[in-house]
């Protein structure tokens, strides 16, 4: 088929990668504009501009795909079907409208659950025991469209919000494969999403890391995880940023009252333990403000902390 792609960030060119090795005729990428990143202002392309240029493919980069000139722009290569992955921009009824097959868009989810921004992040977040991904035929409303087909994972004990990203992006470069030629057969039928089934995954924003204590041991071991690598899941130890990357929730023989949640209550030469509201957090891994990232025997050695201080959820 001929196709466009629309996407923007490192979980689409996977995508990008196998519908070009599949034999599909991809005649343009569509992407987000070039971003100024970084102290030095350098200019760096989306990385599904950098897959497009080296397969030799035609790039556009509008600011408004929904302005008459780009709409004009995407029929001039008559394709067959528009194929999204976090792309970034809204596309509106003319342009899903378009090609013969329609907009189909590759979610991060298993519809209708974690309709939205962050569903690989939510979906640890929210103690999920398994997610995947969703081939949806797109219409107007926010990951609202007809299912067409779905791919589940299970989510190990271990995962984080960036080795889930890997794995669904992977996942997700398999399903468009499997799904395009059963689209293009008419052999994939439509399901609707079940509307009292369907959550919604919010925009993650830095302050959603700021660890409250007071929250039980495993919900904010799930934070520590599902935060990995952005905003990251953090506390405050003498004023500075701690930024906490690895951790498990542990049972607790101390008794409510003996300490407070954020209080540390046990260091050995490989981690120390916080109170929470409900159980411990063995700490493993963390990076203080400052410094660079290292396991927690590393960061007691240069650091005297000891049982009684405590961590605060503002400086």
């Amino acid at each position: 088929m001929r196709v466009i792609f629309m996407g923007t960030p490192d979980f689409a060119t996977g995508a990008l990668q196998a519908i070009i090795d599949a034999g599909h005729d991809v005649v343009l990428v569509v992407t987000q504009p070039d971003r100024q990143k970084g102290r030095g202002k350098e200019v760096q392309f989306p990385p599904v501009k950098e897959c497009a240029i080296k397969n030799g493919i035609d790039v556009f980069q509008p600011d408004k795909i929904k302005s008459t000139e780009s709409v004009e722009y995407l029929k001039k290569y008559e394709a067959d079907i528009f194929v999204v992955a976090a792309f970034g921009q809204i596309l509106s009824s003319e342009i899903l409208n378009m090609p013969k097959y329609g907009c189909v868009n590759i979610h991060a989810s298993l519809l209708p659950k974690y309709r939205g921004a962050a569903p690989i992040q939510w979906s640890i977040l929210d103690g999920e025991e398994q997610t995947g991904v969703t081939i949806m035929q797109m219409n107007e409303g926010l990951d609202t469209g007809d299912m067409l087909l779905q791919k589940a994972i299970t989510i190990e004990d271990d995962d984080t919000g960036e080795s889930l990203f890997d794995k669904l992006a992977v996942l997700g470069a398999e399903a468009i494969v499997e799904a395009l030629p059963l689209i293009e057969k008419g052999q994939l039928t439509p399901v609707a999403q079940d509307e009292e089934l369907s959550t919604y995954a919010k925009m993650l924003k830095k302050d959603l890391g700021n660890i409250d204590w007071n929250m039980d041991a495993v919900k904010i071991s799930r934070y520590v995880r599902g935060l990995n690598s952005w905003p990251s899941a953090y506390s405050f130890y003498n004023g500075k940023t701690l930024k906490i990357w690895k951790a498990t929730a542990i049972e607790t023989t101390y008794k409510k009252g003996e300490y407070n949640p954020g209080d540390i209550v046990n260091v050995d030469k490989d981690s120390f333990e916080v109170m929470c509201g409900e159980g411990c957090l063995q700490i493993t891994e963390v990076q203080l403000e400052g410094k660079k990232r290292m396991t927690a025997s590393d960061f007691l050695r240069g650091c005297n902390i000891k049982v009684g201080d405590r961590l605060l959820s503002g400086r």
